[in-house]
């Protein structure tokens, strides 16, 4: 016999999306799709035929403009891939409207608006995640288990890097009054990678953003990083590099690489590439769909009643690094650290 509180666990949570954003469009709505924890109801835009456009693809309700979908009461949760400079804006709107959230990353631009957002969910008993989606890609599991296993002996550094090609002129993430520049965007990964592998406090030695002042963002820049254990970091990012997504965790006896880290296609098979001495092994893992995967997992939390543990607390600490970085770079030296 199924209980009714079984029933509603297996219901698909319902969401709505604030805005038709590309990463909506191509990577995160066909993802919904893929679930069958939650589903798309809705799709909201300032321009109505945005809206329809997206509501023809996914089957769902075209809605112009983001309140009118804050107030529909069959949204119990909300989907925001709004430029970054508006999320502390949006996430507030919809977590006092009675939704639960999950906004891409970062959850904020600064340490103090992301904390503000954490305690009024907590305070509103709502559920808020941030769209870190590459943590929950099953080959970062399977590399913190090699590194455990003394594959590489003592980890003494890691190299992380996140860079891409120019962006079209007009893209959003060239306005600094939403939020641009690189170290937001594409440096997030390398940043959060560090946070991932590394233990304890990080101290920002050293760092430098390349601002374009086409734009008035930085579009480059790179970080020193020390952890508690005397760990090294080192890591790159930019909007103006050929293609790399990569990360590489040196150890005493030996190296592990792994290339694709942070954006990997749902069909990607990951390469772990070990280099020990004079020998070198491949280790080919199987596909796993991240995006999908933080779906699941943000449709678990809502019906559970609280995000995974320590999820709140590391976007903070990414937040908070991304300002001690940005103070690094302004004084042409480290010092602070999360």
């Amino acid at each position: 016999m199924t209980t009714d509180s079984e029933s509603v666990a297996r219901t698909p949570l319902r969401v709505g999306v604030l805005g038709c954003a590309q990463v909506a469009w191509g990577r995160t709505l066909p993802a919904f799709a893929d679930s069958d924890a939650a589903r798309v109801v809705a799709v909201a835009s300032r321009d109505k035929e945005k809206a329809d456009r997206f509501a023809r693809r996914f089957g769902c309700d075209a809605v112009e403009g983001y309140e009118a979908l804050l107030k529909d009461p069959g949204v119990e949760a909300v989907y925001l891939p709004l430029p970054t400079g508006l999320h502390t804006e949006w996430t507030e709107r919809a977590l006092r409207a009675g939704k639960h959230v999950l906004a891409e990353k970062p959850i904020a631009t600064t340490h103090r608006e992301a904390a503000r957002l954490v305690a009024l969910a907590d305070g509103l008993g709502l559920c808020l995640m941030e769209n870190r989606m590459f943590v929950h890609h099953r080959q970062h599991t399977a590399v913190r288990e090699f590194v455990a296993d003394g594959a590489i002996g003592e980890l003494r550094s890691f190299t992380g890097t996140m860079c891409v090609p120019p962006l079209p002129a007009d893209d959003v993430r060239y306005r600094p009054d939403l939020g641009g520049g690189a170290l937001l965007d594409v440096g997030f990964y390398p940043l959060h990678a560090a946070l991932h592998f590394l233990s304890g406090r990080l101290d920002v030695l050293g760092a430098t953003l390349r601002h374009d002042p086409r734009y008035g963002v930085d579009v480059g820049g790179g970080v020193l990083l020390r952890a508690e254990d005397a760990v090294t970091a080192h890591l790159t990012f930019g909007f103006e590099h050929g293609y790399r997504s990569h990360y590489e965790l040196h150890g005493s006896e030996g190296r592990l690489t792994l290339e694709r880290a942070f954006t990997p296609s749902a069909a990607w098979q990951p390469v772990v590439r070990i280099e020990r001495g004079n020998r070198t092994e491949e280790i080919t893992l199987p596909p796993s769909h991240q995006r999908r995967e933080i779906i699941d997992v943000f449709a678990a939390a809502v019906r559970d009643g609280e995000p995974p543990a320590g999820h709140l607390a590391t976007a903070l600490r990414g937040v908070a690094l991304s300002e001690a970085v940005r103070d690094a770079a302004g004084r042409g030296s480290g010092g602070h650290g999360v």
